[in-house]
């Protein structure tokens, strides 16, 4: 390699190592714990390349790429990051970084990337990057990755750890739950995002061309196989050939369901070797009744995005919120951008009412599900299967730590916000009927961050 980096970073040792492993390769190091110095650095011209943390002692490493493209247009910056979730890559990836690699990175990866940089860093227009950025956005501008519950930061952890291995992967989740948000997502951030994604249907298999046309078409890309259950028999079998034999350019293979592909191979309607080989990694995307919080982040994106223009977005009310959070919501995130793009055009004023949230709810509510043998399951047994599906998530791996306080915490809370719902939120009838001390509740509201509004009763 041949150039001259500037790294920051506040922690001694990486920069310890980043300084030898570069200079050994034949660049040219100066190193800091400070973005100050950074952005002096950068302005003053030096550097053909930057390799930056992101939470520094002042300020967020993140926060200056656009002022490192707006100074040095072309210059390439490399994000490592302690926070390795996929939405730090997301903006890495929005604020136009060059690469992205969460910490604990690999050395040896990194000087990859490094050399890559280096190499593009004279052939890089500034013309192609905003074409290639437009590209992403445009393809990414589906449904948001938004989300602080648990069970969203444990799937953002999982897609982080997944992203840059060559392992398939196995998305399972409900109708309009986000699924090829997520294979978009592993494919926009990886290191085969400048190849092609193919999304692949039964009938671009259907003659015995088709795998070679598809093979053709992905390049070693990332080939995605959308609703694999619903696959005929014989196109599931040249699925498995193919995946055995793909060729001197092996695609990434991915693949999406919204069915129990347990009972899918039970009822014979999915072939278990195809199976296996598609799930080296699984990953289930939560249905939003199941991350109930954030639907309020959710909704203040539609409605933004709902309204581009230099108005101000629609805001919901707090009643209108709570109309939302306490709605099923059977067709997932997809049913809430709908809803959301509705109560925009249609609302009068900048604030939207609960009975405008109501009115068109209300419209959407089909009839009541017909009762199954799930909707009679034992508390116990239905925690069990979660448990185990929350186990299944992370593969060979262990959840995060704080996993018993995480569980108490989503079975607490509900069970709470229905007693305070079902006692008009009197909070002493509340705690009678929960059978805990009235001083207990109020530290648990406070401490879970219940709304308590004080309305009729729902039984």
């Amino acid at each position: 390699m041949d150039g001259t980096i500037l790294v920051a970073d506040d922690d001694r040792t990486i920069r310890t190592v980043l300084t030898q492993a570069l200079t050994r390769a034949g660049c040219k190091v100066h190193a800091t714990s400070s973005l100050t110095t950074l952005m002096r650095w950068v302005s003053e011209g030096k550097g053909d390349a930057v390799i930056s943390d992101v939470v520094m002692p002042d300020g967020n490493g993140l926060e200056m790429l656009p002022k490192i493209a707006q100074d040095r247009p072309g210059l390439p910056v490399i994000v490592i990051s302690a926070q390795n979730t996929i939405m730090t890559a997301i903006k890495a990836a929005e604020a136009e970084a060059f690469d992205y690699l969460p910490k604990p990175f690999d050395l040896p990866d990194l000087m990859k990337r490094t050399a890559r940089a280096l190499e593009q860093r004279t052939t890089l227009s500034r013309k192609a990057a905003a074409d290639d950025s437009a590209e992403i956005d445009a393809e990414r501008d589906d449904l948001p990755m938004i989300g602080r519950t648990p069970v969203m930061q444990a799937l953002y952890r999982t897609v982080a750890r997944v992203m840059n291995t060559d392992l398939p992967v196995l998305i399972w989740g409900e109708s309009g739950s986000g699924k090829s948000l997520i294979a978009r997502a592993i494919h926009d951030f990886s290191d085969r995002r400048s190849l092609p994604f193919v999304t692949v249907r039964d009938a671009d298999l259907a003659d015995i061309e088709g795998p070679s046309r598809v093979l053709a078409r992905v390049g070693g890309g990332t080939l995605m196989i959308d609703e694999i259950a619903d696959f005929p028999q014989n196109i599931q079998a040249r699925l498995v050939r193919m995946m055995d034999a793909p060729g001197d350019d092996a695609p990434r293979f991915m693949a999406t369901s919204q069915s129990d592909l347990d009972a899918a191979m039970q009822e014979g309607k999915l072939r278990r070797d195809l199976y296996y080989r598609l799930s080296g990694a699984t990953l289930e995307v939560p249905a939003l009744r199941d991350r109930v919080e954030d639907i309020p982040l959710l909704a203040d994106h539609f409605l933004a995005r709902a309204n581009p223009g230099p108005a101000s977005p629609r805001k919901l009310s707090d009643k209108a919120a709570q109309i939302l959070l306490k709605f099923p919501w059977p067709g997932n995130v997809r049913q809430l951008e709908h809803a959301m793009r509705q109560l925009a055009l249609a609302s009068q004023a900048a604030e939207i009412t609960a009975s405008e949230a109501e009115q068109l709810l209300g419209a959407q509510s089909g009839p009541a599900p017909m009762q199954t043998e799930a909707d009679t399951e034992r508390l116990g047994a239905s925690v069990e299967r979660h448990l185990q599906r929350y186990f299944d998530l992370h593969g060979s791996m262990l959840p995060p730590p704080g996993l018993y306080a995480r569980i108490l915490r989503e079975v607490e809370l509900p069970m709470i916000e229905i007693a305070l719902a079902a006692t008009a939120g009197n909070q002493a009838k509340c705690a009678a009927l929960l059978g805990i001390n009235r001083n207990t509740l109020r530290k648990k509201i406070t401490d879970l961050d219940i709304e308590v509004t004080r309305g009729r009763k729902m039984m």
